[in-house]
């Protein structure tokens, strides 16, 4: 059981005590402490979007959230079961102060969590994220009187708004998508991507679409997070090449894997990278991803004559660098990917829209458009936190040890060497270190990454 408290939102197990789960009190607590903050002007009455994804505690956790709002004297828009990159378009859309997100995005469904977002419809930054986290030690919370409570509503057509909105990008072709008669496999983990996705293929006129796991029980039939090793079922049922493309999605929707037609992992890296490539054959621009994410993206924004640039880990975090180095794609290597003609938030719908373009205007095999990118593997590890572990210490002499490298310390410590890097940090959603190693095949990866992890323990010793 856990609870952990960040500047992007609180995130915890349901159970258990107050303080160290993610309990009714802890609800509360977290929302009164982001309205407090909100609050500039006590004589505005704020609005603010709740979007929820299947999991089987978010109906509870919407209650107690929209409850408290409507106690604090928050007007409340309840888009009910939606889908992160929805409910921040919906944000911007209901011309509301913020908007808060149930998801605890690929944890197992015994967690869940409140991500909050700003006027824009983006994740609040770090900053502002520290300050909510003071008023809930303060405690300091203002509750309105029986006449000035907040007022709630609900609205059904943000998904709807989203995949209008999202048809209207002048590099989604829909007549494109539509002669070139593509079938498409799903795995939707029984979440929200079960409402959006099909909707959203339906109006790109995909010829056919069958969807794996597609009711919205939250009850995830595999683990949540989009990793190979837990989409065999979709990998297994396209084997047969009945499908042109297989999209998987996590549990709020907004990161997206690929596989191919013979049911191979396209890999979660590479999501990003070839949507990129699209973009750029069309639009000349900057790009931008996170240091945790494949050298592939520097190769190919190289390759088009454009500036890459690397961002701390966190959507946050790429969103502030890609809008200070005006960037028109980016994202994160786990299958995030940010497109600012849309909206700066990490969503799979618009992922999905783009690759199928690229397919039916490339008129190449997905399998094919993977090959047109440098092979790398990233080797993923981690080290558990102890009690006695000095982080700050073990990532300074890490620094120090490898110092004749390329070393970023922006997040962590990157070290870049001529034919792969390694970057290692201390994760913000677990108590791990994340050990990240990349190189042109497995074996250098896993060797490379080992050779960090015997320098940690040596240190730590």
């Amino acid at each position: 059981m856990a609870l952990i408290k960040s500047i992007s939102g609180i995130r915890g197990t349901i159970g258990g005590k107050v303080g160290d789960n993610l309990t009714p009190i802890d609800v509360v607590q977290f929302v009164s402490a982001f309205i407090t903050f909100l609050k500039k002007d006590e004589n505005r009455t704020l609005t603010i979007v709740v979007g929820r994804d299947a999991r089987i505690s978010g109906e509870m956790i919407n209650q107690l959230t929209c409850s408290t709002l409507q106690a604090l004297g928050v007007n409340v828009i309840d888009l009910g079961l939606s889908t992160t990159p929805t409910v921040e378009m919906a944000v911007i859309h209901q011309h509301a102060d913020g908007g808060i997100i149930l998801t605890a995005s690929h944890n197992p469904m015994q967690w869940n969590a409140l991500k909050l977002l700003n006027a824009r419809g983006e994740f609040i930054s770090a900053a502002d994220g520290a300050k909510v986290l003071e008023i809930i030690e303060k405690q300091d919370y203002q509750y309105a009187e029986i006449n000035q409570l907040g007022k709630y509503s609900r609205y059904e057509k943000a998904i709807e708004d989203h995949i209008d909105q999202i048809l209207k990008l002048k590099l989604v072709d829909v007549e494109a998508i539509k002669q070139a008669h593509l079938s498409v496999a799903l795995d939707c983990v029984n979440s929200t991507g079960g409402i959006a996705l099909p909707q959203l293929l339906e109006k790109l006129g995909v010829e056919k679409v069958e969807v794996l796991n597609g009711d919205v029980s939250g009850i995830f039939a595999h683990n949540p997070e989009p990793l190979p090793q837990h989409l065999q079922d979709i990998s297994t049922m396209m084997k047969n090449g009945r499908f042109d493309v297989g999209f998987v999605v996590d549990p709020d929707v907004d990161r997206l894997a690929l596989l191919n037609e013979d049911g191979s992992m396209f890999g979660e890296e590479y999501t990003l990278v070839s949507i990129a490539d699209y973009i750029l054959q069309n639009t000349k621009g900057n790009t931008v991803s996170n240091l945790s994410s494949t050298r592939a993206l520097r190769d190919v924004s190289n390759s088009h004559e454009v500036n890459y640039n690397a961002a701390a880990v966190g959507e946050v975090n790429v969103v502030e660098k890609m809008k200070a180095t005006n960037a028109i794609i980016g994202g994160e290597g786990n299958g995030g990917v940010i497109y600012p003609e849309l909206h700066y938030g990490r969503d799979a719908l618009v992922g999905i829209a783009l690759f199928l373009t690229y397919m039916a205007k490339s008129g190449k095999k997905c399998s094919e458009i993977r090959q047109i990118y440098p092979q790398y593997v990233i080797s993923k590890n981690k080290i558990e936190l102890q009690p006695n572990m000095n982080v700050p210490e073990i990532m300074k002499k890490m620094a120090e040890k490898y110092a004749e490298n390329e070393v970023n310390t922006i997040d962590g410590v990157k070290i870049d060497f001529a034919d792969g890097w390694v970057h290692l940090r201390p994760s913000n959603t677990e108590p791990i270190i994340r050990i990240y190693a990349e190189g042109k095949n497995e074996t250098f990866a896993d060797e490379l990454a080992q050779r960090i992890m015997t320098d940690i323990r040596a240190i730590i010793r």
